[in-house]
């Protein structure tokens, strides 16, 4: 039987796709911001040395092949010849060398990722090998272009990378050169038509908006005035309704590189709840399952550790939990020394929610209703994004926070910043906002990190997730089941593990 053709808009029709992206991100590559708005559109022009399969099987970008001794210290890769840089620059490793030393200085994780580098060698203008001092058994994943760029040295050289231009007005190596970027509204990125993987693209343009109101986003889906919308970026219930839109696909695929995960994370340092019995009575307090059905309307999978349920290969389902057990609670709070007031009120605490989506604030009206119950009054606390971001990492003026975190492709890289005493950073965003530091926790993260063997980095792993059942640093709530929504008239966007945040190389609008 013959297969019918789709056809698809030519070249020369002018297709454009439409991406939106909220918040706006305050920078272009994602080198020295890792937040999601970057990775959303850093791709689009910068390129990585690995993309990866939806099982986080590795394929070649602009390395072509790739080789790892078994201790995990040396990652010898071969380069791609014939690329060039936007500006007609001959891509070498030397820019392969130049990016890791800057992700290893700059970049959120990549300090995590890159710790035991000792020197990038290009014994060619087309090899280069990642040596290390110990052992890191993640680095072969940690190299995809939303993650781990690969920037231009020419450009970099000499300059203070924090407010090199290109970090505005970007230059790669992909399949989209850059045009412009007007604060507020929009990116626009053009066709490479010199791209070494010709004849991708097959798009002329991206566009890149910005929408903050939710009326204006939903129109904009409805009308094709946008073509993808990832990361669940509207209301839960308008997606619900939209849903049965036959013009719209909703996919699924394209987050396993990210893992994401909301947790209540607690302010140790705060003088109540530093106290153990009491983050030990609201972990008794709170129903995942009810938060789930009442904030996500389902859209999510309960989660009790650290370690995200759809991080599959790190994943595990018998830990320690704390069961739902309001009469437990009660009996904590009182033994911690809060008796209920006249009002029946115990104490009252601000509670601050990363504004990042309605999924966010419902979830923290949850657990305020639910903690009511106990006597404990949250007060929901509302800020745009940058004063959440100041107010958590900087000014450390909070209680506890409903925070979201991506767990990424492996604990070393996702998981590990969140609870390493080492991590305890001011003014770094998605850090150890907790100020969590346990010795026992330290040496398990640092030793899972350079063990080779996988069967030992699982119980180690283990090991850490049953400590931090212990001591609630934080307590993870679920694990979002996020959807890019898709106009059907565009395929193919959604191709690799890191979905939208990939180059969108391969996507086609049909006509």
């Amino acid at each position: 039987m013959k297969l019918a053709r789709t056809p698809f808009a030519k070249q020369q029709d002018s297709a454009t796709l439409t991406l939106l992206v909220d918040p706006e991100p305050p920078t272009l590559v994602a080198l020295t911001n890792a937040g999601d708005p970057t990775m959303l559109v850093s791709a689009k022009v910068t390129e990585g040395l690995l993309a990866y399969d939806f099982d986080l099987t590795p394929r070649a970008q602009l390395a072509i092949a790739w080789s790892v001794n078994p201790q995990c210290t040396e990652f010898s890769f071969r380069l791609r010849q014939g690329v060039r840089w936007h500006d007609g620059t001959p891509f070498t490793s030397r820019d392969v060398a130049s990016s890791i030393a800057l992700l290893r200085e700059l970049h959120t994780r990549g300090r995590a990722t890159f710790a035991n580098l000792t020197e990038v060698r290009t014994p060619d203008a087309y090899t280069a090998i990642i040596a290390l001092s110990k052992p890191s058994p993640y680095l072969l994943y940690a190299l995809a272009a939303c993650e781990s760029p690969i920037t231009p040295a020419h450009i970099y050289a000499g300059k203070n990378p924090q407010t090199n231009p290109n970090g505005v007005a970007p230059i790669g190596t992909g399949p989209f050169i850059f045009r412009e970027w007007v604060r507020a509204s929009h990116i626009v990125f053009e066709r490479n038509r010199d791209y070494w993987d010709k004849p991708k693209p097959f798009v002329d343009r991206i566009v890149v908006r910005f929408i903050e109101d939710e009326q204006e986003k939903i129109a904009a889906i409805e009308s094709q005035a946008i073509d993808l919308a990832p990361a669940t970026s509207i209301s839960l219930k308008a997606l619900r309704r939209l849903q049965a839109n036959p013009d719209l696909d909703f996919v699924a695929d394209g987050y396993q590189y990210t893992n994401q995960v909301v947790r209540l994370e607690f302010n140790l340092e705060h003088p109540i709840l530093g106290n153990l019995g009491v983050r030990q009575a609201i972990a008794h307090t709170l129903n995942r399952q009810d938060i789930i059905d009442q904030a996500w309307l389902g859209y999510a999978d309960p989660a009790f550790g650290p370690i995200s349920p759809h991080l599959k290969r790190f994943f595990s389902p018998n830990l320690p939990s704390y069961a739902f057990d309001l009469h437990q609670a009660e009996r904590l709070l009182d033994q911690a020394g809060y008796a209920r007031g006249a009002d029946g009120v115990r104490f009252r605490l601000p509670l601050d929610y990363i504004p990042a989506g309605d999924g966010y604030k419902n979830t923290a009206d949850c657990v305020a209703q639910m903690l009511a119950r106990v006597g404990i009054a949250a007060e929901l606390r509302t800020q745009s994004f940058s004063d959440y971001i100041q107010r958590i990492y900087t000014d450390r003026d909070f209680a506890f926070s409903v925070n979201r975190m991506n767990n990424m492709f492996d604990p070393s890289v996702g998981v590990q910043r969140l609870y390493w005493s080492k991590n305890i950073r001011k003014g770094v965003p998605f850090s150890n906002a907790s100020h969590y530091s346990n010795k026992e926790v330290d040496a398990l993260l640092e030793q899972a990190a350079v063990e080779p063997d996988f069967a030992m980095r699982l119980k180690l792993f283990k090991l850490f997730q049953e400590r931090l059942s212990h001591d609630l640093p934080d307590l993870t709530l679920l694990a979002p089941k996020l959807l890019t929504i898709a106009n059907k008239r565009v395929v193919d966007h959604t191709v690799t593990a890191d979905g939208i945040a990939g180059n969108l190389a391969n996507a086609r609008i049909k006509i």
